[in-house]
């Protein structure tokens, strides 16, 4: 039976008087889904997955891959981070929102332990092929600079049987992840599980010619500036970067070669930026490193408080750009907004690492990476001129819809909440992909 509008009652009803019951099978648990569903068939991800993956035939849940991973991926944007969690997608009618049968938990945790180091490198190029289908869709950074911020990051874990899992320099046990994230948008470029006692520069000269690679088979042929921490300071690196053509940012540790130079500076060469809080004081200088700028930015407190910390103290970074110290300064200093997709990676699937296996914790990872991706690539695609949502609050507002899933005249009918707040972004939302062309 379907209710009209006279049927809901104007105002609250007695809390004690309600009755429940798990019974209606036309419910959808996540119904925004659809958005993120119909982005997927676009872009052919689960027949890509098919292609790519190719595990042991032997091997439990080795079939059709592309139902398992996508799986995976909407149980991740619907907020799971842990193979039981999946259960949602199951929910009601849920699973005929997808596109794609929804596996069972017990059947994603086999297949995820079915993965060995070339299955991980298999699902990598899934990452990589549907960067570049979502980039030709509208998604792509077009001809300007591509900013791309390479970091690395503690995935926390509770049990010391996790294969790979370590201490490492934050004394907490975990895996060590490397990622390449897109600064504009905070799409995560590329990804690599790492074991937890993996130095921060561990693989990270493969790891970016990987990346340069992936943004050039992508389509983007602009220039690239790459952006980072003082942890990834490799002056072998910076030397092949700079004859690819490539512009870098790499904060520089505090050595005594770095403290000498920067004793060395004329104090008149120092400047005074202006924009700074009154409580304290802020100059710019620089210097040449090996043949690069060195630009180094110093600060001390003022007034009062002057007493904590009475010296200057110094950060430092090189550069091969040749924009002015101010400017070069300030984009550097950015790099701080890739803690932003960090914290949505770990605020979703990679809350948690559910196996046991390196290998399937580390398909697990690139997996909420695609799913991170495919959730941003919905607003950009849908909402360009947005702002760039938390994943927080992309799941508030456009996936964790309620509705009720009714077939009448032949025509199926997802039937929303009235005065739903975001109703519009999503209508807009939706009406932007399915106007993409369908891949044949």
């Amino acid at each position: 039976m379907v209710h009209d509008a006279a049927d809901v009652p104007e105002g609250p009803v007695n809390l004690d008087s309600v009755r429940v019951a798990f019974n209606e099978e036309r419910l959808v648990s996540d119904a925004g889904l659809l958005t993120t569903a119909t982005l997927a068939e676009r872009l052919g991800i689960e027949e890509l997955v098919n292609e790519s993956v190719w595990l042991d035939p032997r091997a439990p849940g080795a079939c059709l891959p592309g139902r398992k991973v996508m799986s995976l991926v909407h149980g991740m944007l619907s907020g799971a981070d842990s193979i039981d969690d999946m259960n949602v997608l199951r929910a009601g009618s849920t699973g005929l929102i997808l596109g794609h049968r929804v596996m069972a938990p017990s059947t994603l945790g086999t297949f995820l332990r079915a993965f060995t180091f070339g299955h991980v490198r298999q699902l990598d190029r899934v990452l990589d092929v549907a960067l570049g289908r979502a980039w030709q869709a509208g998604a792509g950074p077009g001809d300007g600079p591509l900013v791309v911020d390479i970091d690395s990051f503690i995935g926390e874990v509770c049990s010391e049987q996790k294969q790979g899992a370590g201490y490492g320099y934050t004394k907490k046990l975990g895996y060590h992840p490397i990622v390449a994230v897109r600064a504009d948008t905070g799409e995560v470029l590329h990804i690599r599980n790492r074991k937890g006692k993996a130095n921060t520069q561990r693989g990270v000269a493969r790891f970016v010619d990987e990346l340069l690679a992936r943004v050039r088979r992508a389509g983007h042929h602009g220039p690239i500036i790459i952006r980072a921490d003082s942890g990834f300071e490799n002056h072998k690196l910076m030397k092949v970067l700079d004859a690819r053509g490539v512009a870098f940012s790499v904060g520089v540790k505090q050595s005594k070669t770095i403290r000498a130079l920067i004793s060395q500076i004329p104090e008149e060469d120092w400047v005074t930026i202006a924009d700074y809080p009154d409580t304290g004081e802020a100059q710019l200088a620089e210097t040449t490193l090996k043949g690069w700028r060195l630009i180094v930015r110093r600060t001390r407190l003022v007034g009062a408080q002057a007493e904590l910390f009475p010296d200057w103290r110094h950060h430092a970074f090189a550069t091969n750009r040749t924009t002015p110290t101010l400017v070069a300064d300030t984009d550097h200093r950015d790099h701080a907004t890739i803690e932003l997709a960090i914290r949505d990676l770990k605020e979703q699937a990679l809350a948690h690492f559910p196996s046991g296996s390196m290998h399937a914790n580390s398909a697990w990872t690139v997996i909420a990476a695609l799913a991170h991706n495919l959730g941003r690539w919905t607003t950009q695609i849908g909402l360009p001129d947005r702002p760039v949502q938390t994943a927080r609050s992309r799941r508030r507002h456009l996936f964790q819809i309620p509705a009720r899933l009714i077939r009448t005249s032949r025509q199926w009918t997802l039937r929303m909440p009235a005065r739903w707040p975001w109703q519009n972004d999503f209508t807009t939302v939706l009406d932007a992909i399915r106007a993409l062309p369908a891949r044949t």
